[in-house]
């Protein structure tokens, strides 16, 4: 197959933005030792894409140039590499690839079994493609930082979760709901209502005053804040936490460190957890099977064909899609 050409999108450079992408026809890849060769269905994009071909994350990413972007994808194994044992040909999987090498905004990808986990005939490639990067996000966020048991026992914890009709927002409503846990939300107004639909408790319009103050209708305290937007202080989240309440930021920056680092100085009840994801197969799986279930849902902003990939590009940038935007081959 590495002889015939596919159609992907591609950048050679940083900067640029959507107009920077360009069609290319490139070689189909041939799968290495110990990877397979998938026929992508649908990919995903997340704001880390085009923080990469901004600069953001330079010297890491991406690895070279050329890049082929986004990571998270859906699709179907067509050839097998030597030394791939865990999958077969015709098998339908859920896929999170390397951000050093990305791949996904094309017809075909080779990827390591690693981060790969079979997509059952009730989730659409959609759905699943929706997961990887937003959705184990949310679910570190919440299990692991925020400390809540998904089978719903453990003490009760108030929980607020910002920006929670974006795209890790929107899984880690449906996921604390899975736990003990009384959830506040802010979202923009047009939004309100799909919030309530994954499960909060309160909802807050994040442009009244009560909304940016961030404060709950019930007057509670939060024990852990999943923070999913971008340019709220320290002093804002500060008098709305509990006594040894803490602030998870998923997008952490300098400020975030920062603070951390100051709250850990001082020896402060309360904290600031810069969250950097750590890809897992089994919490991808976890997620897959609970969208099987029914007890998770991607909620799906747009789909854009392969070439109209510009589109979601900017929508993404522009930063104020509901969940998460899908581009299909």
């Amino acid at each position: 197959m590495s002889a015939k050409l596919m159609h992907a999108i591609q950048y050679d450079s940083y900067g640029g933005g959507p107009s920077g992408l360009k069609h290319v026809g490139v070689p189909i890849p041939t799968p290495k030792k110990n990877e397979v060769l998938l026929k992508l269905e649908a990919a995903s994009l997340n704001p880390v894409d085009w923080k990469i071909q901004k600069g953001q994350l330079r010297p890491l990413f991406p690895g070279k140039f050329p890049q082929i972007p986004a990571t998270d994808v859906a699709g179907e194994i067509v050839e097998v590499g030597q030394g791939a044992k865990k999958f077969k040909v015709g098998d339908k999987v859920v896929v999170l690839l390397s951000h050093f090498s990305g791949g996904g905004l094309a017809e075909f990808a080779s990827s390591n079994e690693r981060f790969m986990v079979a997509r059952p005939a009730e989730v659409s490639a959609a759905e699943g493609a929706g997961l990887p990067v937003a959705g184990i996000t949310a679910h570190q966020a919440i299990t692991q930082s925020a400390g809540i048991k998904l089978d719903g026992t453990g003490k009760q914890k108030n929980i607020l979760i910002t920006a929670a009709s974006g795209g890790v927002g929107h899984y880690a409503v449906q996921l604390a709901k899975l736990g003990n846990t009384h959830v506040t939300a802010t979202c923009g107004a047009r939004n309100v209502e799909l919030v309530k639909s994954l499960g909060a408790d309160e909802v807050l319009d994040y442009k009244t005053p009560d909304g940016a103050a961030l404060k709950s209708p019930s007057g509670r305290k939060y024990d852990a804040v999943i923070n999913c937007a971008t340019g709220i202080a320290w002093l804002t989240f500060e008098p709305n936490l509990s006594a040894k309440g803490k602030v998870i930021d998923i997008a952490p920056n300098a400020s975030s460190f920062t603070t951390f680092l100051l709250k850990k100085l001082t020896f402060s009840k309360k904290s600031l957890v810069p969250l950097l994801m750590i890809p897992k197969a089994e919490s991808l799986d976890y997620l897959v099977n609970l969208v099987k279930e029914g007890k998770l849902k991607t909620v799906i902003d747009s789909k854009h064909p392969i070439s109209k990939a510009e589109d979601g590009w900017a929508k993404s940038i522009d930063g104020h899609a509901t969940g998460k935007i899908i581009v299909e081959p």
